[in-house]
């Protein structure tokens, strides 16, 4: 919005001085960076619950994984373990 001021001044001697001065307002703008910026925020932190929330899942399996593979070599260790004793057995018998 522009707004003109007319000032018109006069002297004792009759002279008449004129100033006109215009003055422009601008309305103030910012809304749209900022909301931006909050869309951005709030997208990254979603983003880092979920990566977060995947590693922790990740490192559960692996952990039930490992827990396993030790049972399945403990079976292993008691079936060889058994069969040198039938072995032993065996070879004492004779």
């Amino acid at each position: 919005m522009v707004e003109e001021r007319i000032v018109e001044v006069e002297r004792p001697v009759g002279a008449t001085h004129t100033h006109t001065t215009v003055y422009e307002v601008r309305p103030s703008s910012g809304g749209g960076a900022g909301w931006l910026l909050a869309i951005v925020a709030i997208v990254a932190l979603i983003a880092a619950v979920y990566i977060f929330s995947n590693m922790s899942n990740s490192r559960a399996a692996k952990d039930d994984a490992i827990a396993g593979a030790a049972r399945d070599v403990g079976a292993a260790a008691d079936k060889v373990g058994n069969a040198a004793q039938d072995a032993a057995d065996k070879v004492t018998q004779k």
